[in-house]
């Protein structure tokens, strides 16, 4: 970990942008004037990765994520920049890219394995472990264009994971295919992360990137913003998600802000943190004031046994008039992925539409079956307006909690699913078979 597999340097990518084809040829036809217009896919983007780290790339479509993919791949030349690539690159990215879709699959697993820098003889030795993997059968001898759009995926993924990458790039290609295949490739992307291949991937799959991420990072209209662990980074992306127009412009400040505030923003619009973990954001139109933490006697406590009772009480002050409320917990594990989401809305429970000065208080009562490990809630109150969600207070990560194992329970996992275990032992004896049952309940 101690080498750099990639490093950027002030890396920005323009594109000329033309109102009308004729203003294209009339640039070629009279050099000297330009009657493009200028766009920055990229601006200044620094950028270090590890060799053998894997690394997310988060953001709205058009902030610039495939851009910096293809220059990383070297399908794209930076306009101003410097990259370094230290090993041999495959790269899958956008559906459609990398096969000749006049060849038929084998000829075009030749063809990438030749300009990935394998010999003939090479490939030939790994061709039956590509074809294995992508399960095609005989279409493998068809033209691709007569593939489905997981049939070319599978094919491309076997190639891409088969010419002995150091460093494998993915745009948002595992979104397709089954089910089945989905796992396949999780899988092969576990064991290459063990054997130290180095791996950027773009997914809008936030859960993807905490699961399979060390770090990860986040753009928006061409700049980054933040690079952190990716629980941190996917918290600030869902804001940018839900912006609306009235809070673009204060969001576009605060994403150009370092991540390490010295001091919080006001809550009235910007993220300020109130726990150590905590990230919070909304339009102070409401303000979730007081969250209190208690178990099944009513004890405030934020460490439970496993499948113990919990209840979450929530105090909601209302500012504004808010037409259809909504209220939502999430239970996220250790490493910031969902495990659990509900919300009123959810659940067919219709909440009426509050007026200023209003105090909502709510609750959520639920079992904690989950194994022993550390534990994270959000809660969100938002008003929905046809299909706009309006963030009114969020608070991500607000509560830790620690869950502990029981008594007579060594389960491990995530969840904790009470099985119950029922074990029938026939012994042989010398005067006869006697019949032990034995009958456990491992419940809490």
């Amino acid at each position: 970990m101690s080498e750099i597999a990639i490093s950027l340097k002030n890396i920005s990518k323009c594109f000329k942008r033309y109102s009308r084809p004729i203003e294209r040829l009339k640039e070629i036809l009279l050099p000297g004037k330009s009657r493009a217009e200028q766009f920055w896919a990229l601006r200044d983007i620094n950028l270090e990765i590890h060799k053998g780290q894997t690394v997310g790339i988060v953001g709205q479509n058009g902030s610039g994520k495939s851009t910096l993919l293809q220059i990383i791949a070297g399908t794209l030349t930076p306009t101003t920049g410097e990259v370094v690539v230290n090993g041999r690159v495959s790269a899958l990215l956008e559906l459609g890219s990398g096969f000749n879709p006049e060849f038929t699959g084998r000829q075009n697993v030749f063809f990438n394995g030749r300009l990935l820098g394998l010999s003939k003889r090479e490939i030939e030795e790994r061709f039956d472990q590509i074809a294995s993997f992508a399960n095609i059968g005989d279409f493998i001898d068809q033209p691709v264009t007569t593939y489905s759009s997981g049939m070319y995926i599978r094919l491309a993924f076997a190639v891409a994971i088969n010419v002995n990458p150091d460093i494998l790039i993915i745009d948002e290609a595992l979104s397709v295919g089954d089910a089945k295949f989905q796992l396949k490739c999780f899988l092969k992307l576990k064991e290459l992360q063990e054997k130290g291949i180095t791996i950027l991937f773009v997914s809008h799959d936030s859960n993807l990137i905490k699961r399979y991420c060390h770090s990860a990072l986040l753009l928006n209209q061409g700049e980054k913003i933040i690079e952190a662990v990716p629980n941190q980074v996917i918290n600030r992306y869902t804001k940018t998600l839900f912006a609306d127009e009235e809070d673009q412009q204060i969001l576009e400040q605060e994403l150009k802000l370092s991540s390490n505030e010295a001091e919080p923003s006001p809550f009235n619009h910007l993220s300020r943190q109130c726990q150590p973990l905590e990230y919070r954001y909304g339009n102070g139109r409401a303000e979730i004031q007081a969250i209190h933490i208690e178990n099944s006697q009513g004890e405030a406590t934020l460490t439970f046994t496993s499948c113990e009772k919990m209840v979450a009480r929530l105090t909601i002050l209302v500012q504004d008039f808010v037409a259809k409320p909504l209220v939502a917990m999430t239970l996220k594990d250790a490493k910031g992925e969902d495990i659990y989401i509900t919300n009123t809305y959810y659940q067919n429970i219709d909440i009426p539409e509050l007026t200023p000065g209003t105090l909502l208080n709510i609750s959520f009562t639920q079992e904690l079956l989950v194994c022993p490990g550390d534990y994270f809630i959000s809660f969100g109150f938002i008003s929905l307006n046809g299909s706009q969600v309006i963030p009114m207070d969020r608070r991500y990560d607000v509560i830790h909690l620690k869950v502990t194992r029981a008594a007579t329970d060594m389960s491990q996992g995530i969840v904790n699913l009470q099985s119950k275990i029922d074990v029938d032992l026939e012994q042989p004896n010398i005067s006869r078979w006697t019949k032990l049952i034995i009958k456990r309940d491992l419940t809490p």
